[in-house]
């Protein structure tokens, strides 16, 4: 395959122009211009549905090294409005790759920029906060910004939840596979053999988190955010896992509403991850704000007092730690903060106190990324057998 390139531009709504290139002659997209400082998990990235509306600077200078296989993604589609990088890598050496990260771009149709100082473009951005803008063949006249800042910022969650029901057997082949393949392990002699049954809400899950749940001999009923209260209580689950997803959490007024009738009138283990995090909170009567430029990255450290983890981040809010959120997340000692982002100390896992539920901003299934906090699945499943068999393990 000849590499031809083409010449492209990055345009953000400060005005400010990156020149670079791109293996297509013509092309438009806009989106929120993001930036992820992970040194690995490109694959993995462009299919996470949590980037739906965004365009990814990946801050390590060349992306494409290993190449891309049919294992790792973390969903069937692509997300990402747009890839920007420093060096895109033609010849990847691995022997997992199943194609080149160029193939893979011209095949699917990705957006792309790559040859520009990536750099500079995250100072910017950091300095003065995530921004909306476009890459093209050419240089385009947008007469409204904001209004592109609004198109962006709609509910996500809509665009990447699938709207049918699926069912997944804890026996499922490639879960073992792929289980084998990261080098987990389980005691599998501390695993109640009676299978649990898990309902997944789908907000923009990835693949890694049903997995990792499958591992645990778990049969997972997935649903589709629009589901009500009763509806999920009718599949009787042991437990509920509220997923991660893009956009803005306080946008998911039904969602947040179902969750509050889950906490208040019945007894089920909620386990929330970043967007469940942020949901579950909200439930709770805590308030979400966007983050100046976001939490993207495989090194954040998350903890509490002298504990910390090295974690997956993607997210652009967080729930907020003033004094009306904190006392009203802390209310009749009904809620412990377990977790703060040690960067900024944004809140980064909560614990009630009186019911079996818990979340975390982080992913503690991440794939690729530290494995941490994958504890939290254990616990989970153990604090469900607590419940369920009614015996300690």
């Amino acid at each position: 395959m000849p590499n031809l390139f083409y010449s492209a531009v990055l345009c953000l709504d400060d005005g400010s122009t990156y020149k670079g290139w791109s293996f297509f002659k013509s092309f438009t997209s806009f989106g929120e211009i993001v930036f992820n400082t992970g040194m690995t998990g490109y694959q993995e990235i462009i299919t996470d549905p949590s980037y739906s509306g965004q365009m990814v600077v990946f801050t390590y200078p060349e992306i494409g090294n290993t190449g891309l296989n049919y294992k790792d993604s973390e969903s069937k589609l692509i997300h990402v409005k747009g890839i920007i990088a420093k060096n895109i890598c033609l010849k990847p050496s691995s022997w997992r790759a199943i194609t080149s990260i160029k193939e893979y771009i011209l095949n699917k149709k990705i957006p792309h920029i790559f040859g520009l100082d990536t750099r500079a473009l995250t100072r910017s951005l950091r300095m003065k906060g995530v921004m909306t803008g476009y890459i093209s063949n050419k240089i385009l006249v947008v007469d409204n910004w904001n209004l592109l800042q609004t198109i962006v910022n709609l509910d996500l969650a809509k665009r990447v939840i699938a709207s049918d029901i699926f069912y997944l057997n804890h026996s499922n082949k490639y879960s073992s596979n792929f289980l084998n393949y990261l080098k987990h392990t389980i005691n599998q002699d501390k695993i109640i053999n009676k299978a649990i049954c898990i309902v997944l809400i789908d907000f923009g899950v990835k693949n890694n988190i049903i997995l990792r749940l499958l591992s645990y001999f778990c049969n997972i009923y997935i649903l589709p955010a629009t589901t009500n209260y009763r509806e999920i209580c009718d599949y009787k689950p042991d437990g509920i896992i509220l997923s991660n997803g893009p956009g803005n959490p306080s946008n998911l007024l039904f969602s947040i509403d179902t969750i509050k009738k889950l906490i208040y009138y019945s007894n089920i283990p909620i386990f929330g991850i970043c967007m469940g995090h942020q949901l579950l909170s909200l439930a709770l009567g805590a308030l979400t704000f966007k983050l100046k430029f976001g939490h993207r990255g495989l090194n954040h450290p998350s903890g509490l007092n002298q504990f910390s983890e090295i974690t997956s981040q993607n997210h652009g809010f967080a729930v907020k730690l003033e004094n009306s959120s904190q006392n009203s997340l802390s209310r009749n000692n009904r809620i412990k903060i377990t977790h703060v982002n040690l960067n900024d100390l944004t809140i980064g896992g909560i614990l009630h106190n009186n019911k079996p539920i818990f979340s975390v901003q982080h992913h503690p299934e991440a794939s690729p990324g530290p494995h941490d906090s994958d504890y939290l699945f254990k616990y989970f499943i153990e604090l469900i057998s607590l419940i369920k068999f009614n015996r300690n393990i």
